[in-house]
């Protein structure tokens, strides 16, 4: 079954190339930007997210295909950079990329109540949304976005149909799968009847995605460590520029492991050499310990050696995915995965295979540096070799499914050096261009182990859980209880007005009709 629907896949995919190619670029290649049209004989996945958006139905796709690629030549989608977009618009913070749903969907802000309709401004806005939108997608290959529309202290002055029509087809035509869901936030009652007419631009399939959210139900959406204040989160973030606001992948805690003296360095390149400690990722105390384990008992032979590594590499689940990138082969490919092992330690693997004929260089990276160890985090690769990179994290830190790690690779010449210090000079001198990259997610597995909480314990954090349920739910019925009020005095206001205005019309109808048989 999985490969005849491979085999179909691959036949639509080719049935677009060609036709694409025949009824469209023939004779008409002004029409298009050339890149984009070499791209869509490349990328499998491109067309494919064209594909699925129109239901593997190959005429209506060559459409939208006809329409995205316009639209893409028209703004000029393939050139935008910082340069392109007026400062102002980066300074103020309107439209950026920051943070993670709970699904692990990238956040894309838009804050309403810092646009003001005007017309002579609104073509370099529309260039804003798409040079987010084509920074994330040429970074994260169709994996989706979760669009934030924070409608908070939004007036009357901030309501742009055009623009937000504009935004919707960017996701119904110009970036097909790339909507996760739209989350609108504190959306007044008077935008009620201009999201009626939203809904009718998404049509009935994309209604769903909207979600219409206060402060009592947006962590539904999104966990407090993402939500600014007013969301009622706790993110410290602060909206600056320059540079450009984005998640940047950072180094993770204890590169390439933990510190250890020189007497404790060299003891351990004796372990490694022997046992290859390097698929543990263990504190400064533990590392100590078995150093003074080591000294005391009498040694072990290699067979005994061999067989500890053998138990350890059960430990972990080998990864089975494999991302074939240019430089590396990468597995998993996409997401990683964290298990409880047998020491109750939740531990990831990742495996690296220089395909070239040269050393290459890597590092890994990853958004929330103080949750992990990886080891070796900074290294390289021989021809031909491979490289088990281990990823765990630190000091009782939950892994999150928001979290990411950033692998980055580069072929270094046959006469560079390989130590930590030729590792850092040749990182600061490697051209972009000539830097392999690639993501991974994370996937957390539960264990099925059953827990070892004693009843005491259990009572006592029961408590604890139900008063702290106990006060966030009183929270939310007082709030409830205020916006109650406010759409009673609201209801009240529009009440008093309508019948001010009844009087009025009254008043002047029988004035008119008083003139005019005076």
């Amino acid at each position: 079954m999985a490969e005849y629907q491979a085999q179909n896949k691959a036949k639509l995919i080719s049935d677009v190339r060609r036709r694409f190619e025949a009824q469209y670029v023939t004779d008409k290649s002004d029409k298009y930007d050339p890149r984009d049209v070499e791209r869509l004989q490349q990328d499998d996945n491109w067309v494919e997210s064209y594909l699925c958006w129109r239901h593997n139905v190959v005429d209506e796709t060559l459409k939208m295909l006809d329409e995205s690629f316009q639209w893409r030549k028209e703004m000029s989608v393939n050139d935008l950079t910082e340069a392109s977009i007026p400062r102002w618009l980066l300074e103020i913070g309107g439209i950026y990329l920051h943070g993670y749903d709970k699904e692990g969907n990238k956040l894309f802000w838009i804050r309403v109540k810092y646009h003001i309709k005007d017309h002579k401004t609104i073509l370099d806005k529309k260039k804003l949304i798409a040079f987010w939108l084509e920074r994330y997608a040429k970074r994260e290959n169709g994996k989706p976005v979760t669009v934030m529309f924070d409608l908070s202290e939004t007036g009357i002055n901030s309501i742009d149909m055009d623009f937000v029509r504009f935004i919707i087809n960017c996701f119904k035509v110009y970036y097909p799968k790339y909507l996760s869901k739209m989350v609108i936030f504190d959306m007044p009652w008077i935008m009620n009847a201009a999201f009626k007419i939203v809904k009718s631009w998404l049509g009935p399939e994309a209604v769903s995605l909207l979600k219409f959210t206060s402060k009592n139900d947006v962590q539904d959406y999104v966990s407090v460590e993402y939500l600014p204040l007013h969301m009622g989160g706790t993110d410290p973030f602060k909206y600056s520029y320059p540079p450009l606001v984005d998640d940047d992948f950072q180094t993770p805690l204890c590169e390439n492991g933990p510190i250890a003296s020189e007497d404790e360095a060299s003891s351990k390149e004796d372990i490694e050499s022997d046992g290859k400690e390097t698929l543990e990722t263990i504190s400064n105390e533990e590392q100590t310990a078995l150093l003074k384990k080591v000294n005391i008992t009498e040694p072990t032979s290699k067979a005994e050696e061999n067989e500890k590594v053998d138990s350890k590499m059960k430990a972990f689940k080998k990864p089975l995915s494999v991302f074939k990138g240019p430089l590396l082969h990468i597995s998993p490919a996409e997401e990683l995965y964290f298990g409880s092992t047998e020491s109750e330690e939740k531990k990831a693997l990742i495996v690296l295979t220089n395909i070239t004929k040269n050393i290459v260089a890597f590092k890994v990276r990853t958004t929330a540096p103080e949750k992990y160890r990886v080891k070796p985090s900074n290294s390289s690769c021989d021809p031909g070799a491979s490289v088990d990179i281990v990823v765990s994290p630190h000091g009782g830190l939950t892994v999150s499914a928001q979290d990411r790690f950033l692998i980055m690779a580069a072929e270094m010449e046959q006469s560079s050096g390989t130590g930590p210090a030729e590792l850092t000079q040749f990182w600061k001198e490697v051209p972009r261009n000539k830097v392999m990259e690639h993501r991974l997610r994370c996937h957390i597995v539960e264990s099925t182990k059953p827990t070892t909480l004693t009843l005491k314990d259990h009572a006592f954090n029961t408590s604890d859980k139900t008063s702290e349920d106990l006060y966030l739910q009183l929270n939310r019925l007082l709030e409830s209880n205020r916006k109650l009020e406010d759409q009673v005095q609201r209801c009240i206001w529009f009440q008093q007005w309508l019948l001010s205005l009844t009087v009025l019309s009254l008043a002047f109808v029988i004035s008119f009709f008083c003139l005019l048989y005076s």
